[in-house]
């Protein structure tokens, strides 16, 4: 297990744990009250820390290494019945852009998600989950193929922004983002968002059009990430905090101003510390808001998505 920074204090006594136990088992000597000491130190010292992180902290958790991507969530909520589906038939395929068809609990869904890696290798081959055009384009046309068969779309959304390259935006990278969310606000099957990690910028909204919008309680949804925030106003990234703060990104942030449907919880420590807790809350939350939108009208589901997002923010004739 890797520990971020702020979680120093706990992998210092969860050292102490093991030692403790390991002494135990290696000699005659009753450690059994210490163990139990230490363990009750560790458990308040986690509900310390997590109770208390501030906005920067949760945008660390995000980005943890071992926090589960995409991937690893359509395979514990779909096992066997997820097939992928490949390209934009125009360009090629994205595989920072991943899509198929799955079953959860029974139920079908289309899945579109941005997929990062887990080591340099798949980061690489990944992209680190930045979408070039075409990846947006698959996502669309496994969205509209889902809407012809009259089949509910699950979006998961962890990207650190689209990909900025000179030959993305030589093939119409705004222009795919745009297009995508005038699409997406027509489709007239459920769509249900689910932000996972990061959700920066035009990536995150690329796919993150819809009827509910889940974000898990460690992430982060923004314009533009802490980092470059603090560039732009600072010339330097060493007042990210202060950006995080500012930017107001949390998960809590987003529900206090209308922006998100629900906070997902997750388990004492991240969504990384309990996987297989996190995917069955995960599926709950995915199922209970399909239970919802499946009895509205395509009509009535439409003119709601629309208006949703029409009530966002301010604006003046």
């Amino acid at each position: 297990m890797e520990y971020l920074e702020f979680e120093l204090p706990i992998k210092e006594l969860q050292e102490q744990y093991e030692k403790a136990c390991k002494i135990g088992e290696d000699s005659e000597v009753d450690v059994t009250e210490t163990c139990k000491q230490i363990e009750k130190k560790l458990e308040q010292t986690k509900k310390d820390i997590y109770k208390n992180l501030t906005a920067w902290q949760r945008v660390q958790l995000s980005r943890h290494p071992n926090r589960p991507y995409t991937m690893d969530y359509i395979r514990a909520l779909c096992g066997e019945t997820f097939l992928e589906l490949h390209g934009d038939r125009n360009f090629g395929d994205d595989k920072a852009m991943v899509g198929g068809l799955g079953k959860i609990e029974g139920q079908s869904f289309m899945i579109v998600g941005q997929q990062k890696g887990y080591n340099t290798k798949t980061r690489q081959y990944r992209n680190s989950g930045m979408a070039s055009p075409e990846g947006y384009r698959k996502a669309l046309r496994l969205m509209k193929s889902a809407e012809k068969f009259g089949l509910p779309i699950v979006t998961f959304v962890d990207t650190p922004g689209a990909f900025p390259g000179l030959e993305a935006e030589e093939r119409g990278q705004g222009e795919a983002i745009a297009r995508n969310i005038y699409e997406m606000c027509n489709i007239k099957v459920p769509i249900i968002v689910v932000i996972i990690g990061e959700g920066a910028s035009g990536g995150a909204l690329g796919i993150g059009v819809g009827d509910r919008i889940l974000m898990l309680e460690n992430t982060w949804y923004s314009v533009i990430s802490p980092e470059s925030c603090s560039s732009i106003l600072w010339r330097s990234w060493e007042q990210k905090q202060i950006a995080a703060e500012a930017l107001k990104l949390t998960a809590k942030d987003m529900k206090k101003q209308g922006l998100i449907d629900e906070i997902v919880k997750e388990p004492l420590g991240g969504a990384h510390s309990d996987r297989e807790k996190t995917f069955k809350i995960v599926t709950k939350s995915i199922i209970s808001a399909y239970e919802e939108l499946k009895k509205l009208p395509p009509k009535k589901l439409t003119e709601q998505r629309m208006g949703k997002f029409l009530e966002m923010g301010v604006y003046a004739d």
